[in-house]
């Protein structure tokens, strides 16, 4: 089938590369022209044939709005957007809304695999009607792993990001709970190689995963994270996560306490923090500060 891509960064770009792989056509803009393959949206709605599917993949919220309004202009009844960026879920219900009016429809999806997706594959988790799902699901099953597992149609319109948004709630206790076991070794005298600790834990445990191997690689490359700052961003998806969490009185004690741990980080410089640093940059290609 044909693809139209918006946006070619980090994860777009490799996107476009793992649909191609599987047979797809795809032609990709984004405003940097030397990996764009049109130079406007305009072009690039141009060059796919009826019924479009048009994927956009750019930062959330003024970026994803913007995109979406000036698609809602250029597409036709009967085609489809996917918003495949980090979009709050109540962003996709309004979106939704926005381009139905105009007969255009709307699937959100969750995509999981940072920098290691080209190869291994994205998970993904994707919201909307059945119909407009059905339509996009050759590039769903292009971008998945291999296997029966890594994509679900998880419900309605904004049930993808949603549970994406779990998910990364989930990811920030997790590396939490590494970074405290990791500084805990490193503060105690009779532990004399906690990287190999780390590392024997890969096998065999009931707390092996691909964060642990992910942290072995961390500390393959910097052995106690000297050139690490204690500083740990947060794109978003922790806050609205807890803010769910009040909303529907659900009480999620270790994500919160993990989102808050991000917080001190921009207050002091936290060992624990190094090691999120470190995980988040070896999954996603996230940024790191080293130390002047």
């Amino acid at each position: 089938m044909e693809l139209g891509l918006v946006g070619l960064g980090k994860m777009g770009g490799n996107m476009r590369e793992r649909i191609r792989r599987a047979g797809h056509t795809v032609i990709g803009y984004d405003r940097n022209p030397d990996v764009a393959d049109v130079h406007s949206l305009e072009e690039l709605v141009g060059k796919l044939k009826g019924p479009r599917v048009v994927w956009v993949m750019v930062p959330a919220g003024a970026a994803t709005q913007s995109t979406i309004d000036e698609l809602a202009e250029l597409l036709s009844p009967g085609d489809i957007v996917v918003d495949g960026g980090n979009s709050r879920w109540t962003d996709d219900e309004k979106h939704a809304v926005e381009l139905g009016i105009k007969g255009i429809g709307f699937v959100d999806c969750g995509v999981s695999g940072g920098v290691w997706g080209l190869e291994n594959g994205y998970a993904l988790m994707y919201g909307g009607d059945t119909d407009h799902v059905a339509k996009v699901q050759p590039v769903f099953d292009a971008l998945k792993p291999e296997g029966d597992f890594g994509s679900v149609h998880a419900g309605k319109v904004g049930a993808g990001h949603f549970a994406k948004m779990v998910h990364n709630g989930i990811e920030y206790a997790m590396m939490q709970a590494y970074a405290e076991g990791w500084e805990l070794l490193e503060k105690v005298d009779s532990v004399t190689d906690v990287r190999e600790v780390f590392r024997s834990w890969q096998e065999g445990t009931v707390i092996r995963s691909w964060l642990l191997d992910l942290a072995v690689n961390a500390l393959d490359d910097d052995e106690h994270l000297d050139k690490l700052r204690g500083f740990a961003a947060d794109s978003g998806e922790g806050r609205w996560t807890v803010e769910a969490a009040i909303d529907n009185a659900v009480p999620l004690p270790a994500i919160t306490a993990s989102l808050f741990a991000r917080f001190a980080s921009r207050q002091d410089d936290s060992p624990q923090m190094k090691m999120i640093a470190a995980l988040r940059n070896q999954f996603g290609g996230h940024a790191v500060e080293n130390k002047k």
